[in-house]
């Protein structure tokens, strides 16, 4: 088998969701979507669908669609499966992502690396990672205007033909999206803030000293996922948003949070701590904005996060080769204001994209510090289990190439109940009432965006 790409040029387009909605009816449909249609920070958009096998973890046991050693963990596996995908020596377009995995690493596959309790319920019959290994992908670059198919050579001509009929179809019609109750919360806010005391009282205990405390929402439904997802990247255009289309469940997500980037062996983390609403006008807007920017709090909270961060990148890093390029830096979406420290690194030259994912997952702005113990107690005080939120959507290219997002601001639609969460990093001079109102701020305008259809 030859190991040549084949890279075919398409139209550009700047609003990719038309093109990837012709193949939502396939296997394990993936969109990794940088919103540029409504967003100046997009650059890439990468889909695709039918993947070659699928990987999925759940209860730390492995369940595969093709064969993989039983005694290797689920990031071990992946690295089987993208290492019989025979790296392509073609790349000249210097393109993201040339086959390899994609989907979702839920936040619970921490169980996997780290011993934790049970107490939190389990109750969405999701599995707890699941990645496609795909041969192909349309791949958008909104900087270079320009959108190339990329087919790796395990590619079967006779899905390669289907997938150039689809980029030529009509847009197929979906059923409308409707919500058929309000959002119910999984915690009063009484209920809330005893958890919170309870955090309290474990950080002046010594225990810990930050929490993210989540609340989950969750609402009936009738009609495709799919059209809740158009309508939100609408309401809140996010660079690192993506959806995944399973058999019976769809993942949406509009996260504005880079887990990590790894590519020739540069590596890139972008956590964000510190959170506040957008103002009504201008004048509102740049008094909130600058609060947020000299906000104590927030940044003391923001810089908690890097120092951690910057132990998980040590990891699998260069000694020395770790530096923070930005500390505080806002950046502003549609919906709030964000404080958001970029870290660098080298990844070592015996660690790949898989060692350093595992060794900073789940990202430490969702769990808190120190990281093990923020999980046994998060575990303790949320009702529920996180499952993909708080994980990671993204992919893994069999050149060695990642990016993954953080999934916050998303949801998972599954039995016909449609689940979104926010949280919170809470400290030691947090309050109660405005911790409690920024999980809402979160997500007021998305669940609004919701009743609305």
């Amino acid at each position: 088998m030859t190991n040549q790409l084949t890279i075919e040029e398409l139209p550009y387009r700047v609003d990719t969701a038309p093109l990837f909605a012709r193949f939502l009816d396939m296997d394990q449909a993936v969109y990794l979507d940088s919103s540029a249609a409504f967003s100046s920070r997009g650059r890439y958009d990468i889909f695709s669908a039918q993947p070659l096998s699928i990987i999925k973890s759940e209860n730390k046991k492995l369940y595969n669609t093709a064969s993989y050693k039983p005694n290797l963990n689920y990031f071990d596996n992946i690295r089987q499966a993208l290492q019989e995908l025979t790296p392509s020596v073609n790349n000249d377009y210097h393109l993201p992502f040339v086959g390899g995995a994609m989907g979702y690493f839920g936040y619970d596959l921490g169980r996997q690396l780290e011993e934790l309790p049970s107490h939190a319920c389990k109750d969405l019959a999701l599995a707890d990672a699941c990645v496609g290994i795909y041969s192909w992908a349309v791949v958008v670059d909104h900087r270079q205007q320009r959108s190339m198919l990329v087919a790796h050579p395990s590619t079967e001509q006779a899905l390669l033909a289907e997938v150039k009929t689809r980029l030529q179809a009509d847009a197929p019609v979906i059923d409308a999206f409707q919500l058929s109750s309000d959002f119910q919360a999984n915690m009063s806010k009484s209920e809330y803030a005893k958890a919170y005391q309870q955090v309290q009282r474990y950080i002046q205990a010594g225990d810990c000293y930050q929490i993210n405390l989540a609340q989950r929402f969750s609402a009936s439904y009738s009609g495709h996922p799919w059209g809740a997802y158009l309508a939100l990247r609408k309401t809140a255009a996010a660079p690192f948003s993506g959806y995944i289309q399973q058999q019976d469940s769809a993942i949406l997500s509009l996260s504005p949070e880079r887990l990590l980037h790894s590519a020739n062996q540069r590596v890139t983390t972008s956590p964000i701590k510190g959170t506040i609403e957008r103002g009504i006008s201008q004048a509102e807007d740049e008094r909130l904005s600058q609060q947020l920017l000299n906000s104590a709090k927030d940044r003391a909270e923001n810089l908690m996060i890097v120092d951690l961060l910057r132990n998980d990148l040590g990891k699998s890093c260069e000694p020395g080769s770790i530096q923070v390029d930005e500390l505080f830096q806002l950046q502003s979406f549609e919906t709030v204001h964000h404080l958001v420290s970029t870290i660098r690194g080298q990844l070592s030259a015996d660690k790949d994209a898989l060692d350093l994912l595992a060794g900073c997952f789940p990202g430490g702005s969702i769990t808190g510090a120190p990281k093990v113990r923020a999980m046994e107690i998060i575990d303790e005080l949320e009702p529920h289990r996180r499952s993909v939120y708080c994980g990671s959507i993204g992919y893994i290219s069999c050149d060695g190439q990642m990016d993954t997002n953080i999934a916050i601001r998303s949801m998972v639609c599954a039995q016909n109940t449609i689940h979104c969460w926010a949280g919170g990093g809470v400290v030691a001079d947090s309050e109660c009432e405005s911790e409690y109102q920024e999980c809402l701020t979160k997500v007021e305008r998305l669940l609004d965006t919701l009743r609305k259809l």
